[in-house]
């Protein structure tokens, strides 16, 4: 590849929506503030100019004064650029370590964490794909939808933290995952019906995993203890565990033990009235047949 063609490569990855810091992150802010004051003192210290900067790594100048005022998150491609014209032997890639960590908005990341430690998760969901499920063109239509409308940034930012989070289908060893869906939200087209159709391959190709176990809730069952809303649990080796209900304890987040009890009473039992694994993914592929 040239180094036009490089150039431009970066130039437009630079420009990709969902790159912005949330100011409301203080330690997302504090991290991208340092890394940029550092890039800033390196580049000073060997008398580059921002403009000749942003030309040898292949980012315009405004951007070049945006990463170093801690104003933009740098990408990887960029860090790594940043630390061959500069000399700086590996210190300045080094700092994608940090970057990464804030990438995505805190409240995903805190998500993340949880989800990355738990051996089991259990999920009901009536309205939604979980997004531990979703495909990105089924994520950016969900977020996408939302009102009041988020900026195409935080759409962006949302939609990748998402499918970030999906990388505990590829943890080893497997945690134990559960999902039961509400066949009302399967026949929901969103997106269109080719997204749809990849949204509904997704579901059997996760339904097929080993750890993973799907079900559907279908529209016959007339009612079952989820119609309050979303029941989320999340177990961890240390045999603690957290959960969550719209319809329990002021949808707060709970580690209680009595509180526990109960949301996996309400879990278990929808398990009971839903469809079991096998029928579920059956189903899904009659959908998919249909659409």
């Amino acid at each position: 590849m040239t180094v036009e063609a490089e150039a431009g490569r970066l130039k437009g990855e630079a420009d990709e929506p969902g790159w912005e810091v949330d100011p409301d992150d203080e330690w997302g802010v504090a991290v991208i503030a340092t890394v940029g004051r550092q890039l800033k003192l390196r580049r000073e210290a060997v008398g580059m100019r921002a403009a000749d900067f942003g030309v040898a790594v292949g980012y315009g100048e405004d951007l070049v004064y945006k990463v170093e005022g801690g104003k933009r998150i740098p990408r990887q491609e960029y860090l790594d650029r940043a630390d061959e014209v500069l000399d700086a032997g590996g210190l300045i890639a080094a700092t994608w370590e940090d970057v990464k960590k804030v990438r995505y908005p805190k409240r995903v990341r805190e998500l993340g964490k949880l989800e990355a430690q738990a051996v089991e998760i259990a999920l009901y969901e009536c309205h939604i794909i979980p997004g531990l499920l979703q495909t990105r063109e089924h994520a950016r239509a969900v977020i996408g939808a939302a009102q009041p409308p988020y900026s195409p940034d935080d759409v962006e930012r949302m939609v990748a933290a998402r499918l970030a989070r999906q990388t505990v289908f590829e943890r080893m060893p497997a945690p134990a995952l559960s999902f039961v869906l509400e066949e009302g939200v399967l026949r929901r087209p969103i997106a269109g019906t080719m997204a749809w159709r990849q949204q509904l391959g997704r579901l059997l190709e996760v339904g097929r995993l080993h750890n993973v176990v799907l079900q559907v809730m279908p529209m016959n069952c007339d009612t079952h203890s989820g119609l309050d809303g979303r029941i989320e649990l999340l177990k961890f080796p240390d045999g603690t565990a957290v959960g969550r209900s719209d319809g329990a304890f002021a949808g707060r987040p709970t580690g209680e033990p009595k509180h526990l009890r109960i949301l996996e009473l309400r879990y278990g039992t929808i398990r009971a009235q839903a469809l079991s694994p096998g029928e579920s993914l059956a189903f899904i592929e009659q959908l998919l047949g249909e659409t």
